[in-house]
């Protein structure tokens, strides 16, 4: 999208803003959102609603993903059945994505403006449960060691990938996780998959986030849809089997920030078992100040780490235009890189030629 710029300089940060996350959701495999921003720009322009709703933060970082915000506030109020009209053009909601969803967008943000302005203020909540694929050869990597895992995951949201190893998993004769699950991966990777024939133990699991969602309620498990992208009906359907796992197994998320609980958390080594510090597309959202507190935090608990009570690292993160996801682990202090993948997960292309050292 090309246009002339003679914009104040708050709008032009503004415009460059949409053109950066319509370019993702376009590269991502979400030609709907790609129309409904394209449309949006131009409304910003017209000094239309999207002028109004989103000028106040057209100085925001990209990390703070407020279009994403944005985004799937609208999304919500398609799949709570308050905007019928939009709901046509959105798979999600049962519509086909049509030459006339841009429109219909910015006719909703105009209808229910200062309810999308509240929903603005709540964070980004996509808890993508293909990201398990990715982080799970790092775990059956570290059950190597022969030692059960004390699972820490920071930004958990619902904390459904907390329950990675109630998945399963499929790759040619190999898989792991229960034959029975709600959830099943077949195929995820890309050539050659991590060895899936590992013990695996966990022996706690426990997550953080600064406003949990309950996937056992009814609003919980809406909210969590309306992050997922309405033409990518694959995730969505994964994302409900997730669901169907966590009501049965739930499991703790602790609402607070990520320094000051994981500070908590890593005050006394865990003997007897590997501690596992794990987050996926989070750290872009923490405030520099907190990313130099959290690498500070890891460095003094690996320094106390031993044989005994190991740690680890455990990230998938966003390295250039793919997710790597890497592995740390202390005694040793040493990093491999692990697998790249979409941001949303699969397919994974595992990196690793060899085990992982304690």
């Amino acid at each position: 999208m090309s246009r002339v710029r003679h914009d104040p300089p708050g709008l032009r940060a503004l415009l460059d803003t949409i053109e950066t996350q319509r370019s993702g959701c376009e590269m991502a495999g979400s030609p709907l959102y790609a129309d409904v921003l394209d449309a949006v720009a131009s409304d910003v322009v017209a000094g239309g609603t999207c002028a109004r709703v989103l000028a106040p933060l057209a100085d925001a970082p990209f990390g703070d993903a407020v279009l994403l915000r944005f985004l799937a506030a609208v999304h919500l109020l398609v799949l709570e059945g308050a905007e019928p009209d939009l709901a046509s053009q959105y798979p999600s909601a049962g519509g086909q994505h049509g030459p006339a969803v841009g429109s219909l967008f910015v006719a909703a943000v105009a209808r229910h403006e200062d309810r999308v302005v509240g929903l603005l203020d709540l964070g980004v909540q996509t808890n993508e449960v293909g990201r398990s694929v990715a982080l799970l050869g790092g775990y059956l990597e570290l059950a190597r060691a022969g030692l059960p895992l004390r699972v820490l995951e920071v930004g958990a949201s619902a904390g459904l990938n907390l329950g990675f190893d109630r998945f399963r998993y499929e790759a040619g004769d190999q898989a792991f996780g229960p034959a029975e699950s709600r959830l099943r991966f077949v195929e995820p990777w890309l050539g050659a998959a991590p060895d899936l024939d590992v013990d695996l133990v966990v022996a706690s699991r426990r997550g953080c986030d600064l406003d949990p969602i309950d996937p056992t309620t009814p609003a919980g498990r809406l909210r969590l849809r309306a992050y997922v992208w309405p033409d990518q009906p694959p995730r969505r359907a994964r994302l409900d089997a997730a669901i169907a796992v966590a009501c049965e197994h739930p499991v703790a998320v602790d609402r607070a920030d990520a320094v000051s609980w994981l500070d908590a958390q890593l005050a006394e080594p865990s003997p007897g078992a590997l501690t596992v510090v794990v987050h996926s597309i989070v750290f872009q959202y923490l405030p520099p100040d907190d990313r130099r507190a959290f690498l500070a935090l890891l460095d003094d608990a690996g320094a106390r780490a031993s044989h005994d009570a190991p740690l680890a690292w455990l990230r998938m993160e966003p390295g250039g235009d793919r997710a790597e996801t890497r592995l740390t682990t202390w005694p040793r202090g040493a990093t491999e890189l692990l697998a790249t993948s979409a941001f949303h997960g699969p397919p994974v292309a595992w990196q690793l030629a060899r085990p992982v050292s304690a």
